[in-house]
């Protein structure tokens, strides 16, 4: 493990927090850690934390590895060429999920098991059960749903340029199905559910991203059936990531390919009633521009993730500023912090931390 300058940083951050006068006098302010150089292409996927201190991330490289200490070391616990590493989900200390993206659309991927899980904190993992029901290509999103600390129902989904199919385990695990929802999306992107009957997928009205536009699919009954809630004018786009802040509002990025130097505008798609209807707003007008990941920590104030830097709002995305927090972010996890703050990590080129104090 090697001290760095980041690791510096943190402490600065940490001991700033302790002084409410300094605190107000220095914004927090993200921090880059110090990780292993990562070239493969312009992100990685997958980070997940399971309390301020105790967290994992992933790559293309088909590699994983593990903090103690809120990011400050981290050290590589698992390695295995060809693996594509896309989304990590862990439901304690010990048990965890890894969604790999399969052979077909990265070069060099040629893991086909699409779901691995782990039971002793990332060190060794195995294929999750096969699912009952329509073959699995591959993983881009999984999601965890617990309701009074207990976690009810897992679902594993994907993938980037389809097909589209959705896995759900209702026994922590133990067993799933699956089920082709590839007449209803190109792809699946994210997952999101906010209640047992409750779920959303960001996808693509086709697998072929020349076609398609950004998509956002509901259901009510828990995954049986789905609709169309939100879907762009534009051609070439998808939905990326969600996020739900509350049961009632909630936000999903845009993401552009289309070419069109006159196509400048990026937006995110927001709702307030529950997921039924979205309406866009305006990010910024950058044709570089290409959004990633999502996090609010509640329903005025959330930032995105993008290449080549991610934005930041304060009023529920009326306005959005740049936000110094990594190239390239794929995935934002907030974790409370004993003292009523909230630890941010994002996941993109490298691996960044913001601390916030109580009611920052």
């Amino acid at each position: 493990m090697r001290a760095s300058i980041s690791a510096l940083l943190l402490a600065c951050v940490a001991l700033l927090g302790c002084d409410s006068r300094a605190r107000d006098a220095t914004p927090a302010a993200w921090v880059k850690l110090d990780t292993v150089p990562y070239t493969l292409n312009n992100k990685q996927d997958a980070i997940a934390f399971v309390s301020p201190d105790l967290g994992w991330y992933g790559n293309g490289l088909g590699r994983i590895y593990r903090t103690t200490d809120g990011g400050r070391n981290w050290r590589e616990i698992f390695r295995k060429p060809g693996t594509y590493v896309r989304t990590l989900e862990f439901l304690d200390a010990r048990t965890g999920f890894m969604g790999n993206v399969g052979p077909g659309y990265f070069p060099d991927v040629t893991d086909a098991n699409p779901l691995y899980v782990t039971h002793d904190g990332g060190v060794s993992w195995t294929p999750a059960p096969a699912p009952k029901g329509p073959k699995v290509t591959g993983v881009c999103a999984i999601d965890v749903l617990r309701v009074g600390g207990k976690v009810v129902a897992i679902r594993a989904g994907g993938r980037v340029g389809g097909p589209a199919a959705l896995m759900t385990s209702l026994d922590g695990g133990a067993s799933w199905t699956s089920q082709d929802v590839s007449g209803l999306t190109g792809m699946i992107l994210d997952i999101k559910f906010i209640s047992a009957s409750t779920g959303f997928i960001a996808g693509a009205s086709a697998a072929d991203e020349r076609r398609s536009h950004a998509l956002v699919l509901k259901t009510s009954d828990g995954g049986q059936t789905w609709r169309k809630v939100y879907e762009s004018k534009r051609p070439m786009e998808n939905t990326w990531k969600l996020a739900f802040p509350t049961s009632t509002t909630g936000y999903v990025t845009v993401l552009s390919y289309d070419p069109d130097p006159a196509n400048v505008r990026r937006y995110v798609a927001k709702t307030i009633d529950g997921g039924d209807s979205w309406r866009e707003l305006r990010v910024a007008d950058d044709k570089a521009l290409i959004e990633y990941g999502v996090a609010f920590i509640d329903a005025r104030h959330g930032w995105i993730g993008g290449d080549p830097g991610g934005y930041e709002t304060r009023d529920g995305g009326a306005s959005w500023r740049p936000a110094n927090m990594g190239v390239a972010v794929n995935k934002i996890r907030i974790l409370p912090t004993a003292d009523g703050g909230k630890r941010l990590f994002s996941v993109g080129k490298a691996v960044w931390r913001l601390d916030l104090p109580p009611g920052g």
